[in-house]
């Protein structure tokens, strides 16, 4: 049994996603074993404490920088025994001490189909604004490995949603998390604690 930890910074509903995923045994070698905040008000940990799941904050106004923020992070992981690191809405970029304690065990999901749309600035609603500002006619969500690089990391599952006239950056956010990002996420966790992911260089296979 896997032991999972989701790093959060807001509402939580992708952490949701995952609890409910878990409650209907679709990640059966898994455990959520941490949730762990960058703020203390995150609505993310009362869905967690709801969920029976222990909660942890490690506030980004604590520390001086983002890599000292990573390395109490990590140890922090490192104590709860932590298999997986799920980053579900996590809004700071941490620093390679994480990546090279937990290398191809952490896992984040990004709002678009990458490498479009990503990056550095490349968060939250500003992912929606730019595909529509550009004119493309799908977006999606891509779950990947990370890496030093930012969304640089191997590509695990990508699911393409369809842009409708009329979208705005807040109805298409809603759509690619309905569609593409709850669907992704917990079936990427699943993959990973089944140990059917297969990492070679920047390919990852999905074993039978």
């Amino acid at each position: 049994m896997k032991r999972i930890a989701v790093l959060v910074s807001g509402g939580g509903t992708n952490l949701q996603a995952l609890i409910d995923a878990k409650g209907r045994g679709e990640i059966p070698n898994g455990v959520f074993a941490a949730v762990i905040s960058s703020s203390p008000d995150a609505y993310a940990l009362t869905r967690a404490a709801n969920a029976g799941i222990p909660t942890f904050v490690v506030n980004r106004r604590d520390y001086s920088s983002n890599r000292e923020m990573t390395v109490a992070l990590t140890a922090l992981l490192r104590e709860q025994g932590i298999d997986l690191v799920v980053l579900a809405g996590f809004m700071y970029i941490l620093t390679d001490e994480l990546v090279q304690a937990y290398p191809n065990a952490i896992i984040n999901v990004h709002p678009a189909l990458i490498p479009s749309f990503c990056g550095a600035g490349c968060y939250g609603l500003h992912v929606h604004e730019k595909a529509l500002a550009y004119g493309v006619k799908v977006s999606g969500a891509t779950v990947h490995f990370v890496s030093e690089d930012c969304d640089g990391g191997p590509i695990i599952l990508q699911k393409a949603v369809e842009i409708l006239p009329g979208d705005t950056p807040e109805v298409l956010q809603r759509r690619i998390m309905e569609q593409a990002e709850w669907k992704l996420l917990p079936r990427a966790v699943s993959l990973f604690c089944d140990g059917k992911l297969q990492v070679d260089g920047r390919i990852v296979s999905i074993l039978d």
